[in-house]
């Protein structure tokens, strides 16, 4: 039922994560979509939602595309409603001209785009009757020949939660690995020892024995350029990287209570306890320690991609948080009956929070813990029954044992 999506993410000019959002909930769909088991639930009296937009949205490439040539294609297309705004932009947020049609019916950038860039895509449409359709996704343009770069997450510059630890996709497989991974110092002020864990041949990571500590500052020097990282294929970059590690927030789910309690601070006080509704027995929510990696305020999620035929297409999913690549999101729910939140566990694999219609709520749960939520922040969650998830989903980096973690390292 989880299948892996997306791209890595952002070229280290243009550092970030940039993963499929057209998705589902990876290891299901999105927490309480409807069904007819939460539709007798006992609660509140259960209000139909408003109609979901008419508006179809297509974009080119497709979600998850590496190798795009300059010249694309790259486009945009609405149908049965009109293109109310087209973002393409670099991992620095950087963006990238384009045209809306008059018509409102197609978008397209106005010239060809960098070489060796990762890019996202985020579109909205509306219908005539004014509901509006989202649609994100992500690709990354063709390396120069015989050169290979790395894309970073975080983002320079960024400020992160205490679970973010360095992770670089790099454009092309690496034989060499000793050679590279020699190439990557990573130094954290004030100091902690790190250490480096090969996930296949394209990507690395690099992470302490425990969390972060608040307010840590992390350097991650790449000196990758004529570096030889297979026969014939040296690396083409040499620059430094910096993230901030902010406050600390971990996050306990307990999908037998169904409760979400959220600890901040070094000693983990407890700041709030939330209900939530998980994955059902048919469709349980991965187990384990899972970092958030990116949020959107409205997605859209589609069971077709993450293999599950026509269960659900829900354009516009409130408050939405990733949990893993395969398509796990933390995020709000507007149309379940609000009786599952606390008692049961309805989703294809999402966990969900109450919410309201739209993303911009911030008094709903959703809503609240979005605004208290930024990337890097700890998820763990714990279950009686349940996979647990494999820490190359995501940044599940912290479900390796320290001793197994340094083993990955190629210079051991």
């Amino acid at each position: 039922m989880r299948r892996r999506v997306g791209v890595w993410a952002r070229w280290v000019g243009v550092a970030g994560w940039c993963l499929v959002l057209l998705t589902g909930c990876g290891g299901g769909g999105p927490a309480g979509a409807p069904a007819e088991d939460a539709a007798g639930a006992a609660g509140a009296p259960y209000t139909p939602p408003p109609p979901p937009s008419r508006a179809v949205l297509t974009a080119l490439p497709a979600d998850g595309v590496q190798d795009v040539p300059p010249e694309g294609p790259v486009r945009v297309n609405a149908a049965q409603g009109r293109l109310v705004s087209v973002r393409l932009a670099d991992g620095k947020g950087t963006e990238l001209p384009g045209t809306i049609s008059p018509d409102g019916a197609a978008w397209a950038p106005d010239g060809p785009l960098p070489l060796g860039t990762a890019f996202t895509l985020d579109a909205v449409a509306e219908d005539d009757q004014g509901q509006r359709a989202a649609q994100h996704s992500a690709f990354s343009t063709v390396a120069r020949a015989h050169t290979f770069v790395a894309f970073f997450t975080p983002e320079d510059g960024s400020t992160v939660g205490v679970g973010m630890p360095v992770s670089l996709r790099f454009s092309r497989p690496i034989v060499d690995r000793a050679a590279v991974e020699k190439a990557v110092q990573v130094t954290a002020d004030p100091p902690v020892p790190v250490a480096a864990h090969w996930f296949g041949n394209q990507r690395l990571d690099v992470r302490p024995r425990q969390y972060w500590a608040a307010g840590t500052k992390v350097t991650v020097a790449l000196r990758l350029k004529d570096v030889q990282g297979a026969p014939g294929v040296f690396g083409s970059q040499s620059r430094d990287l910096h993230f901030t590690v902010g406050r600390a927030q971990v996050s306990t789910v307990d999908l037998d209570a169904h409760t979400l309690t959220v600890r901040a601070g070094q000693g983990g006080k407890v700041v709030r306890v939330l209900k939530v509704s998980g994955g059902s027995p048919d469709h349980p929510t991965y187990r384990g320690v899972m970092v958030v990696s990116e949020k959107y305020k409205v997605t859209r999620m589609n069971s077709q991609t993450v293999g599950m035929g026509n269960e659900y297409d829900i354009k516009d999913v409130p408050h939405a948080m990733r949990l893993t690549a395969s398509g796990t999101f933390l995020h709000g729910n507007y149309w379940a009956d609000p009786g599952v939140f606390g008692t049961a566990n309805t989703s294809h694999g999402c966990i969900g929070l109450a919410d309201a219609k739209g993303g911009t709520s911030k008094d709903t749960p959703a809503g609240w813990l979005f605004e208290h939520t930024v990337p890097g922040d700890v998820v763990e969650v714990k279950a009686s029954a349940g996979d647990f998830v494999p820490p190359s989903n995501g940044l599940g980096d912290w479900n390796v044992p320290w001793e197994q973690w340094v083993a990955g390292s190629a210079l051991r």
